[in-house]
C-alpha cells in the first residue's frame, strides 16, 4: 500500500456523504492521500461506474488502494468484498462494480467483509460505505493483511462486460455512459489493427 485512497461513488457534493467516508479514512490514517475519481456517477449505475473505475484506476501508482461505494443493494443480501490483484487493492459491495476492472485484471484474492473488528461499532443498514467500507480500507491502508476482514472468496463476474467487434454482421451492445461532452461510451470493443 502506497498511502494513496482513490474514492468513487454516486452520492454527488451536495450532502455530507462523502466527507463523512472521507472522515472515517482519516480517523484511521491520518497520512492518507485521498483523490477523488468523481462522485457524479449516475445514481446507482454500477455499469458506469466499473467503466469509470476502470477507465481511472490503472493511471495511478502500484499500490493504490480504490474505494468505490455504487450501492443500490445495500442493506441487503449482497456483500462487501475486498480484494488484491497484481497491482491495486480493491474495496467495496460485490455487486458488479469490480468486473470491468477484475475482467483485464484478475484477482489473486478476495474476502468478504465480515470481521466487526474493522468496522465502525455501529452498522447503519443504507450507509456501508461509511460504516465497513471506509473502515475496511482505512485499515488496509496501514498494512492490514486482507485475510483479517473476513473469509477467503471467489470473484464470479455479474455483468457480460465488453462485446468485442468480430465481424460487420450484426451486433448488440449497450451504452454504458454519456459524458459530459456528449460522447457515447459503449461496451463494445473495435480491435486494434
Amino acid at each position: 500500500m502506497n498511502g494513496i485512497v482513490t474514492l468513487l461513488t454516486d452520492f454527488g457534493s451536495r450532502d455530507h456523504y462523502v466527507a463523512a467516508i472521507k472522515g472515517v479514512l482519516l480517523s484511521i490514517n491520518p497520512s492518507l492521500t485521498i483523490v477523488d475519481i468523481t462522485h457524479e456517477i449516475s445514481p446507482q449505475d454500477i455499469r458506469e461506474a466499473g467503466f469509470i473505475l476502470a477507465s481511472a484506476c490503472t493511471h495511478f501508482p502500484q499500490g493504490t488502494l480504490h474505494l468505490a461505494v455504487v450501492d443500490p443493494g445495500v442493506g441487503g443480501e449482497r456483500q462487501g468484498l475486498a480484494a488484491a490483484t497484481e497491482r491495486y487493492l480493491f474495496v467495496g459491495p460485490d455487486n458488479g462494480l469490480f468486473d470491468w476492472v477484475f475482467a483485464a485484471d484478475p484477482p489473486h484474492q478476495v474476502v468478504v467483509l465480515e470481521n466487526p473488528d474493522y468496522q465502525l461499532p455501529q452498522v447503519s443498514a443504507t450507509f456501508h460505505g461509511r460504516d465497513i467500507f471506509a473502515p475496511a480500507a482505512g485499515h488496509l491502508s496501514l498494512g492490514l493483511p486482507l485475510e483479517k476482514l473476513g473469509p477467503a472468496s471467489q470473484y464470479r463476474m455479474h455483468f457480460s462486460g465488453r462485446v468485442t467487434l468480430k465481424d460487420q454482421d450484426k451486433l448488440q451492445g449497450e451504452i454504458i455512459q454519456v459524458d459530459r461532452f456528449g460522447n457515447l461510451i459503449s461496451n463494445i470493443e473495435v480491435p486494434h489493427a
